[in-house]
């Protein structure tokens, strides 16, 4: 499901121009339909849309016949089949979890434990290039009402403190400002970053350093006086317990296309809710299917007090019937139906390239 971006997505790990999505739709005997997605991402979790369906067949074919609610059958199942993957994983996951829910007539947020009882709203981000663009992007995120702004960084500290100083002189000081480096920097240049933009009321940052230098995150997390958050460094349940082990972060964001899904997701959550540790979700380019399962998680915990579900509003076109909806302020409503209430109409599919397996 290749979808157009309205301009450029520019991280410190790359530009994209495309979301390049895949949806799994599993169909049951009783006559039920579950709708899952997911956005590889090739630098963060190794996958593309051809070895999503590569891997998606086997995944589906491993899993055909079996009881599509029982989740923790199948979760081993899929580790069983392949290691890794956890993007197509996911699909299959937040599926099986639709499933799961219009069985037991249930929104799923509900079938999860969770409550609509709390305001979920969206930051929108700023991608990374050239400083005067950054702030005129700030600057019309303030205007259209978002609640915080999400500024990519990750390049040198010159350019990157340069930045922030010009966001915040331009947005002041009333809205706030969350920056992600995407790992961008050495560990000397994320102490020294952060240290300088301490005046500048930053919320939090996310992975500051690469992923596989966690070992040296504690020591970032300590001289650093602005939050960090660990993102690519985290994709499991084990990652979690490792950083929360070793008290090298002081949040954690949750992405279904790391966790391979809903069913990992909630023991990270298990896990910070024992640490007292407060989380984001998240997600990569998925539309607003995937974002609408992420949307029932962040429900299910009073420790969620972070929502980044962007993405989709950056779509030239939505291919997505029901699911989440975005007001003016960013803040996201979650369908009150059972299930996951968001589907893609049978005529959009029948014009994407597709594995049937049955």
């Amino acid at each position: 499901m290749p979808v157009e971006l309205k301009e450029p997505f520019v991280i410190s790990l790359g530009s994209f121009t495309h979301a390049n999505n895949v949806v799994v739709v599993i169909r049951t005997d009783t006559g039920l339909t579950g709708f899952g997605e997911c956005s590889p991402f090739m630098p963060i979790n190794g996958e593309n849309m051809e070895t999503c369906l590569v891997v998606g067949e086997y995944l589906g074919r491993s899993l055909l016949g079996k009881d599509p609610t029982d989740i923790a059958a199948n979760t081993t199942l899929m580790e069983q089949v392949i290691y890794g993957n956890s993007s197509i994983k996911s699909a299959f996951d937040i599926a099986m979890y639709d499933l799961a829910a219009q069985q037991a007539e249930l929104p799923l947020y509900a079938y999860l434990g969770g409550k609509n009882n709390k305001k979920l709203a969206t930051d929108y981000t700023v991608s990374l290039g050239d400083k005067h663009k950054m702030v005129q992007d700030a600057l019309w995120i303030k205007q259209q009402g978002f609640q915080a702004i999400k500024v990519k960084l990750g390049e040198s500290f010159e350019k990157d403190c340069e930045r922030i100083r010009l966001i915040r002189e331009a947005v002041g000081n009333d809205i706030p400002l969350r920056i992600d480096a995407n790992q961008g920097w050495d560990s000397p240049t994320a102490i020294a970053i952060l240290q300088a933009l301490e005046p500048y009321h930053i919320q939090h940052c996310e992975e500051p350093i690469p992923r596989w230098n966690f070992m040296e995150l504690p020591l970032v997390r300590r001289q650093s006086p602005i939050d960090i958050m660990a993102d690519e460094s985290c994709s499991d349940h084990h990652d979690a317990k490792r950083l929360i082990d070793l008290q090298a972060c002081d949040q954690i964001n949750i992405k279904l296309g790391k966790s391979s899904g809903i069913f990992q997701a909630l023991e990270i959550i298990r896990l910070a809710e024992e640490a007292n540790m407060h989380l984001q979700v998240g997600g990569f380019l998925e539309s607003r299917l995937a974002f609408t399962a992420a949307a029932h998680l962040a429900l299910v915990s009073d420790n969620i007090r972070y929502c980044d579900f962007d993405t989709p509003l950056m779509f030239t076109e939505d291919p997505v019937s029901g699911g989440i909806a975005y007001n003016r302020m960013g803040i996201v409503t979650v369908p009150e139906v059972v299930g996951l209430g968001a589907w893609i109409d049978e005529e959009y599919l029948r014009q994407l390239k597709k594995i049937v397996i049955s």
